[in-house]
């Protein structure tokens, strides 16, 4: 698909060429379905990094396609951004590597920090977790939520869902999005002392 110079042209264009009208062409012409990877394989690797490590997310970005193309027949095509659809699959194909994730945070909260003086352990994990994964403190706390508040808090800070989106992904009300998303982070705020690291993805998760 050729990638034009940014602008005004190119925003109006991804608006009229929505997410939903690339999945309904793909249903005739599947070749049409690699825009759809065009624009989010990058977040979908990236979301699974941070939940399987490096070595796990190439297969499990490979395999959210894959399945999202066999599926392709069943997408709602009144909803035009299909990134809740495709991080709400990523999600599902993690819980097959529970035991792996619960391992690797577990691992992850036993390597060595290095010094760094006057900077809050919360803060740290903010900045880690956003720029090279999770790190430690963070680490431990997520080994310690069960899969269902993990999978809700990670959709909201690391993949960037609101609270309609993360719903809709998990195939649950938006109260119990609000529910556990509570839970976990009480969850958290508690084993971080009394900072959350996810609440940075606050102020873009529409209460």
């Amino acid at each position: 698909m050729a990638v034009g110079p940014p602008g005004t042209g190119t925003r109006e264009k991804d608006r009229e060429d929505s997410d939903a009208r690339v999945i309904a062409r793909s249903r005739d012409e599947p070749e049409q379905f690699a825009a759809l990877y065009d624009r989010h394989a990058h977040a979908v690797h990236r979301y699974a990094a941070r939940r399987l490590g490096p070595e796990a997310a190439e297969d499990l970005m490979a395999d959210t396609f894959v399945t999202a193309f066999q599926r392709r027949h069943t997408y709602d095509l009144t909803r035009a951004d299909a990134r809740p659809w495709l991080f709400g699959i990523a999600t599902n194909l993690v819980g097959r590597h529970r035991r792996a994730e619960a391992r690797r945070y577990k691992a992850l909260a036993r390597l060595p920090e290095p010094v760094e003086h006057e900077e809050p352990v919360a803060d740290r994990a903010v900045a880690r977790a956003g720029a090279t994964g999770v790190r430690r403190e963070l680490a431990a706390a997520l080994a310690g939520l069960s899969a269902r508040h993990r999978d809700v808090v990670l959709l909201v800070a690391w993949a960037g869902l609101d609270y309609e989106e993360a719903a809709e992904a998990l195939g649950v009300p938006v109260g119990t999005i609000r529910s556990r998303l509570h839970r976990a982070r009480s969850r958290l705020r508690e084993a971080l002392g009394g900072t959350d690291p996810t609440a940075f993805r606050e102020a873009d998760a529409h209460a």
